[in-house]
């Protein structure tokens, strides 16, 4: 444990900033234990406060302008890989959507105080080309806060984080040991939230095709689109109803509840749309079908879309 501690004290910006460059990327590592450990040192004069700001804020703009850049080739595809590597669950995407639909790129100043949000912004912010500039600015401001909230938190209870680190080095091996499973831990804890949301998301769902054979004959079930309003800028399915929150759209007010309704997103495994699916269950309606694949499979069938 002391052979570790001296390592961060010579090493601490390579260790900030691989493990803000790889947290930042998507793995599942805690950041602010880190700074503020950094910070700590810092306080005691062992590290420079100021190029460890730099560093740590140098790692987000890295990973950051990774996953913007990304975005902005690969389009909303990137949100689906983002929550594949993640283990936060895929419901972040739409609440990320909506947080950036409501307030734009000044929502990057908070995004990384915001679990699950951050990595799903900044795709986000290239998958819908916001301005570089534009880009860059809020980012490196939220970065540069984000960061020093960390070490300054560091700096302050500085004694208290010493007698931690003190405690684990007279503990020696067995310290590192339990500064180990502490990670694991939280790994953990992290897999089962998202394995729960996963068993959560098992639902029957309509096909692309079935539900392009229903409009064929003339069928004109009820389709709801729960996508946020980033979403439908490129049109929806032909006469899909909007619905945005937990009540009742208009629409399926007085709508009867053994028609077929089908919902449809924009997300990975379909979350938002299972997710409303639900609770359209808990309304009285009994045939409700999440649409498999969402919008991306409509099209990727060769169905059209509206306006």
């Amino acid at each position: 444990m002391d052979t570790l501690i001296r390592l961060i004290a010579e090493y601490g910006l390579l260790f900030v900033f691989a493990n803000i460059l790889l947290q930042q990327l998507g793995a599942p590592l805690p950041g602010y234990p880190m700074l503020m450990v950094t910070g700590a040192l810092a306080a005691r004069g062992e590290l420079d406060v100021l190029a460890l700001l730099g560093t740590a804020v140098l790692a987000c703009l890295i990973a950051d302008g990774i996953w913007y850049a990304i975005g902005r080739r690969s389009g909303r595809r990137v949100l689906r890989t983002l929550c594949q590597i993640s283990l936060s669950p895929d419901g972040c995407v739409r609440q990320t959507e909506s947080i950036f639909t409501r307030f734009g790129p000044p929502s990057l100043l908070v995004a990384k105080f915001v679990p699950g949000f951050a990595s799903v912004a900044t795709a986000l912010a290239g998958a819908i080309h916001i301005p570089r500039a534009a880009f860059l600015l809020y980012d490196a401001i939220g970065a540069t806060v984000w960061v020093g909230v960390g070490l300054g938190l560091g700096w302050l209870f500085s004694p208290a984080i010493e007698q931690i680190v003190s405690v684990l080095a007279q503990f020696g091996r067995w310290g590192l040991m339990l500064l180990a499973i502490v990670i694991a831990l939280f790994i953990a804890a992290k897999w089962w939230q998202r394995y729960r949301f996963n068993k959560q998301l098992r639902m029957a769902r309509l096909s692309v095709d079935s539900l392009a054979e229903l409009l064929d004959r003339g069928e004109r079930p009820m389709i709801v689109d729960v996508r946020s309003a980033v979403a439908r800028e490129d049109g929806r399915i032909p006469g899909a109803i909007l619905s945005t929150g937990r009540e009742l759209a208009p629409e399926l007010i007085g709508h009867p509840k053994d028609a077929l309704i089908v919902v449809y997103c924009a997300c990975p495994n379909d979350a938002s749309a299972v997710v409303a699916a639900r609770q359209l269950l808990q309304h009285g309606f009994r045939d409700v079908r999440p649409l498999a694949g969402g919008i991306e499979a409509w099209t990727a069938a060769g169905r059209a879309l509206e306006a």
